[in-house]
């Protein structure tokens, strides 16, 4: 998943989002009903890479349609829409996979996560089209997204070699892709290590663990929509500065991620979930901030290729958050993780405020670097 974020996102800028999503909707339904049938760990490591193979596309994906899609001042509860459904989904999902695994054993798990897996993709091949595609937009809704700063679509770089070396010079793609990837680490600790968390410090049962575990997902989904989605949509359209909207609301967010220190100085389950919500309310409504941004600030034609560049170093840092706190669980407690992930989050604040500066399209190099061609969509009939 995480090698593939920047290949793919060349593709969905070359390729197109409906095809490259179609295809990874399919593979990653695959890899879920494989997991379930298969015996050996040889063909189970298989069927979890087709799975990262086939989930690369998502969320680079998603970022580069809401861009298309949505004008500038609706951007942030486009975003949140697609970034609170994976918050809503673990809130859901951990509970009812404990009580599946509790009640029928794991591989009825990946069967089940196998069955919602094609029922998306179904979903997702029969409705998603681009706005020169789709035959239900109206030419005033056309113009309206237009007229609000969407992206342009066609725009297809051709070099994209020299494109890439292009935005790995920009200071603004390492100020969100560094800020980002600090956020990830705190997400994906929480994430992994959660359930082991609880059930290993504060001795609940992997059903108990489940359900503790509903509240603070639950909160950060609405966090993420409310916060991160409409909050910000209302404040700008009532004039404020994006940038600045962008850029208070992302810092607060981090802030409050650093409340899961608190969860290090308690052996009581209900104070420290408490904890654990702040946090990740905080977290939840900064990262749809984040992930708007790609699509604001990359050259044309470029957008999959910047979402790429920052889900590739944002899920390095996640890889390495569980790694980190297995080793320093085993040899501390797993009360030092807080401590460590408030500093990260930290050094995240900084490089958001100090190296991404103003929130605006990075002015796009000379066509002899880009290679930017223009790919003619006719509308469906």
């Amino acid at each position: 998943y995480t090698l593939l974020q920047i290949p793919v996102g060349t593709l969905l800028d070359r390729v197109g989002i409906k095809w490259m999503m179609r295809i990874g909707t399919i593979l990653w339904s695959v890899a879920s009903f494989m997991t379930a049938i298969v015996s050996g760990l040889g063909l189970i490591l298989l069927s979890r890479i087709l799975l990262g193979i086939g989930e690369a596309p998502a969320f680079p994906g998603a970022s580069k349609a809401t861009g298309y899609w949505f004008p500038i001042k609706e951007r942030g509860r486009a975003t949140t829409t697609f970034d609170a459904a994976a918050k809503f989904s673990s809130a859901l999902g951990l509970p009812i996979i404990a009580l599946v695994v509790s009640a029928y054993g794991w591989r009825a798990a990946f069967w089940t996560t196998g069955i919602l897996s094609l029922i998306y993709a179904v979903a997702y091949w029969v409705l998603y089209r681009d706005p020169g595609e789709s035959s239900g937009l109206s030419a005033t809704e056309r113009d309206y997204i237009v007229e609000g700063g969407s992206q342009q679509e066609g725009a297809v770089p051709t070099n994209t070699t020299a494109n890439l070396r292009f935005l790995l010079r920009q200071r603004k793609i390492w100020g969100l892709t560094l800020g980002f990837s600090c956020y990830n680490y705190a997400f994906n600790l929480f994430l992994v290590w959660l359930p082991g968390y609880l059930q290993t410090q504060l001795h609940a049962s992997v059903l108990k663990s489940g359900l503790y575990l509903i509240i603070p997902w639950l909160v950060a989904g609405v966090a993420d929509v409310l916060i991160g989605g409409v909050l910000v949509d209302k404040l700008i359209a009532s004039g404020y500065e994006p940038t600045k909207v962008r850029r208070v609301l992302f810092t607060v967010g981090m802030l409050l991620g650093i409340a899961a220190i608190g969860a290090a100085f308690t052996a009581n389950v209900n104070v420290a979930v408490t904890w654990l919500t702040i946090s990740l309310a905080g977290l939840a409504f900064a990262a749809p901030i984040a992930w708007s941004i790609p699509s604001l600030i990359a050259p044309k034609g470029t957008v999959g290729t910047v979402g790429g560049i920052m889900n590739f170093l944002g899920n390095l840092a996640g890889i390495v958050a569980p790694i980190v706190a297995g080793i320093v669980a085993d040899r501390t407690g797993f009360g030092v993780n807080f401590l460590i992930t408030g500093a990260i989050l930290l050094v995240g604040i900084f490089c958001f405020l100090f190296l991404l500066g103003r929130i605006e399209q990075i002015e796009a190099p000379p066509a002899d670097i880009s290679g930017i061609t223009e790919r003619i969509h006719t509308p469906a009939a």
